[in-house]
């Protein structure tokens, strides 16, 4: 079967250029967003919040939908998952250059399956798996204070170690505490750049959809918040918020249980990913990065036959030559799954071989390639406000 790829174009502003230029903003220097020169930078990264869920609810986001415009509008990252996109954002390069292309890939070097949230242990140290200097240690060479503001509970993570390094971990919970946090390290610091983390909007996504009671609520208050901070921001203080992916609904009857096709698991020994980007690792010295791809061209061709009408199919030197990863780094190329499955319908892909299946339960989806999970805002504030 011909193969069946998404014709995307990229923006030209994408979500590595927002922390990296706000840093340029602080010292004073050109950037890729053209920010103009700032003491005090404050980046809030909503998590989960698309831009298209903004347009949907615009009369309950009047502050982010009155600044949502053209050029307020970017590309997060593929896969559309927090692990990648919140990395990219913290390091201001490409997921194949940071090393963490998914929520769950391949450990090759112990074959297993890890998290990339929550998986970190002695095998999998922040500090070397996670490749790249975050723009908090390039913000330590200017003399920058940086701050990253977020809750307790991800204090000392290995998330945390990996993507934040470098800035100093301010804990608060509630999402009103985290603003004030924020405005007293904007009162008490001649400089500074601010890293402010939201979670609540995905976690209500997950479990109760975005378009539910709760995600709305979610919103209002985030909307509130943004538009009571805002006020308070100084001459040489400017904001931008932005987020890591967007957010798609899928009810449990649009699941898709694609170990019931043989062909789809015949050779595979790990699946990875995202049940909306899946990530396949084929059990074959073939599939080897570098090696003999036929045993992925195998597989591959029978998703397209299964799947070809709502998934794009790549295998990896596909996905590689694409673009959708970026460059990719030698060390990082065996993390990416042999063959992958993104949905392009509102789908989400499952193995019902294990015996827990929790994961069957989440309603907000993400991981692809549509506009709803790739597009991003970036809201302009205080001194970056056009």
């Amino acid at each position: 079967m011909p193969t069946m790829l998404p014709a995307r174009q990229f923006s030209a502003l994408r979500l590595a250029d927002v922390l990296t230029s706000s840093l340029d903003a602080v010292c004073a220097r050109p950037n890729p967003l053209g920010l103009p020169a700032v003491r005090k930078a404050v980046v809030i990264l909503a998590d989960g919040l698309g831009v298209s869920s903004i347009r949907a609810r615009a009369g309950h986001a009047r502050f982010l939908s009155s600044r949502l415009n053209k050029s307020s509008i970017i590309d997060g990252v593929f896969p559309a998952t927090t692990a990648a996109g919140i990395a990219t954002l913290t390091t201001g390069v490409e997921p194949g250059q940071h090393g963490l292309v998914g929520y769950q890939v391949l450990d090759r070097a112990h074959d297993r399956v890890v998290n990339q949230l929550t998986g970190w242990d002695d095998g999998m140290q922040p500090a070397t798996w996670q490749r790249s200097r975050t723009v908090f240690d390039r913000a330590g060479d200017e003399n920058v204070p940086s701050f990253a503001i977020g809750p307790k509970r991800f204090i000392g993570s290995g998330f945390t170690q990996a993507v934040l390094r470098g800035a100093q971990y301010v804990p608060a919970e509630k999402v009103a505490e985290r603003f004030a946090a924020a405005r007293s390290i904007l009162s008490e610091n001649p400089s500074a750049l601010i890293y402010l983390y939201v979670a609540e909007l995905d976690v209500a996504a997950h479990a109760h959809g975005w378009e539910s009671d709760r995600w709305l609520a979610q919103l209002e208050s985030l909307d509130s918040e943004l538009t009571r901070f805002a006020s308070t921001l100084r001459s040489d203080e400017g904001l931008l918020l932005t987020a890591d992916h967007g957010v798609i609904d899928v009810p449990s009857t649009r699941h898709v249980l694609f170990d019931t096709e043989p062909a789809l698991v015949t050779g595979v020994r790990h699946i990875a990913g995202d049940p909306r980007c899946v990530q396949l690792y084929l059990d074959s010295q073939q599939a080897e990065a570098g090696s003999d791809s036929s045993a992925a061209d195998t597989l591959a061709d029978a998703w397209r036959t299964s799947q070809g009408d709502r998934a794009w199919v790549y295998t990896r030197a596909e996905a590689v030559a694409a673009g959708l990863y970026g460059r990719v780094a030698a060390e990082v190329l065996p993390r990416i799954g042999d063959v992958l499955i993104a949905a392009r319908k509102s789908i989400a892909y499952y193995d019902s071989r294990p015996a827990n299946q929790k994961a069957r339960g989440m309603i907000g989806q993400h991981g692809s390639l549509t506009d709803e999970e790739v597009r991003v805002p970036l809201i302009r504030a205080g001194a970056f406000e056009r």
